[in-house]
């Protein structure tokens, strides 16, 4: 019954299987391995830490829902305890967020190689629907070769490391809530590789943080466990996550697989 999904090969018990993700959705802060370790009475730490791998794993579907209507866009670092771009332990991330009259929206992060113009196209491609209105700073990389598909919208800067946060105050709100909350239990203990699965947790939160149902959450991520992908402990020990990192130009048109709750 478990083949091909993430219970794949397990000889974990469904009911603590469940027991953690239930744990999961109705922690604001994150859950920790030690936690459910403790609170589950596993057998071993990696056990439990390999459970949460593997939830992280879904939590960001592909073939999502586009972003649309008005769209802040920007590259930020991720991560790291040491403050400062490019510090040891931060990770590059493309960032997109819906902006409307009643304030953000969902948001999309994808970690990307490079913030150059064939990875930040790859982005905006997947993350935000042709036709919407795109606002970015006045840097040269936003790519013009996308520019033709969306309204774009380019503030200018006036001094490095001040004017992002003024131009794009949705992008400078989602990465502080971001590293925020990486803060939190895990208080910034991270590594780079395994950052962006913990990154997909975070967007997963924030896009459904107006739900008032745990239990809608809880569905929520049960159906993508059931429809994801089996994992090995090796290969999450290695990588964190499955999703690769956002570089692939958007090709081929999104098919019409059926919808699970708020994506």
């Amino acid at each position: 019954m478990t083949a091909g999904t993430i219970f794949h090969g397990t000889r974990t018990e469904l009911l603590v299987w469940f027991s953690a993700a239930w744990l999961l959705v109705n922690s604001k802060a994150g859950l920790s391995a030690t936690q459910l370790h403790r609170e589950s009475e596993l057998g071993s730490l990696q056990t439990a830490w390999a459970m949460l791998h593997r939830f992280r794993s879904v939590m960001v579907q592909p073939g999502r829902e586009r972003l649309r209507g008005n769209v802040e866009v920007d590259v930020s670092y991720l991560g790291g305890s040491v403050p400062g771009r490019g510090s040891l332990g931060r990770v590059l991330f493309a960032v997109a967020v819906e902006v409307g009259a009643d304030g953000l929206g969902r948001t999309r992060v994808a970690r990307i190689p490079s913030a150059g113009t064939a990875q930040l196209a790859a982005f905006m491609l997947d993350s935000i629907e042709p036709g919407s209105r795109v606002m970015t700073h006045d840097w040269s990389a936003f790519p013009a070769l996308i520019r033709d598909r969306y309204l774009h919208l380019a503030r200018p800067t006036v001094a490095p490391g001040f004017a992002t946060r003024e131009v794009l105050p949705a992008v400078r709100r989602v990465v502080f809530q971001a590293n925020h909350w990486l803060m939190g239990p895990r208080q910034g203990a991270v590594s780079a590789e395994h950052l962006p699965a913990y990154v997909d947790e975070w967007v997963f939160r924030f896009n459904r943080r107006h739900s008032t149902s745990r239990g809608q959450l809880f569905h929520a991520l049960m159906g993508y466990a059931v429809a994801g992908q089996p994992m090995t402990y090796r290969s999450l020990l290695k990588t964190g996550r499955t999703r690769p990192a956002a570089g692939v130009p958007y090709s081929a048109p999104r098919s019409g697989s059926p919808a699970l709750p708020w994506r």
